[in-house]
């Protein structure tokens, strides 16, 4: 990343706790806006850094919020590949809780295995979904991170 992010942004329902952690830190460390967006209550820290946006609940309603606000060279996590692929298109930068970062050169790939492992799984040739979320995982996502941030 070439330029330090503007904002953070969290696409916050599904995201560990842990990773959202780590982002605070990284909000206050840094002096970056943060904000959360999420179809119910979080808990966040007090600061005038941080900001928890709740909209209503349906399919993709946050998904379409930050991809309506997000601006170049904003930071969004977040594990959902159509969404990461549209903030990629927005020259925005985009990294997943488990620290895999989302590029104009991985984006395709990632979106169309995606589309794959849904067809076997909507077939019944694959039943089961991505391994557990672990310590291990935290600590890749705070090393993508501080890459990305530094």
């Amino acid at each position: 990343m070439k330029h330090k992010p503007n904002k953070i942004w969290i696409d916050a329902d599904a995201c560990p706790k842990g990773v959202k952690e780590i982002v605070f830190k990284a909000s206050f460390r840094l002096n970056i806006t943060l904000i959360l967006v999420a179809n119910s209550y979080q808990t966040i820290p007090h600061s005038d850094l941080i900001r928890l946006i709740i909209v209503d609940k349906g399919t993709d309603v946050a998904d379409q919020y930050i991809i309506d606000n997000v601006e170049i060279h904003d930071l969004v996590i977040t594990a959902d590949i159509p969404l990461a692929a549209k903030i990629v298109e927005k020259l925005a930068i985009a990294i997943n809780p488990r620290g895999e970062i989302y590029t104009e050169e991985n984006i395709g790939e990632i979106l169309s295995m995606r589309d794959f492992m849904k067809e076997l799984r909507d077939g019944g040739s694959i039943t089961g979904g991505p391994a557990v979320f672990g310590p291990k995982d935290v600590q890749q996502f705070a090393n993508s991170l501080n890459k990305l941030l530094s």
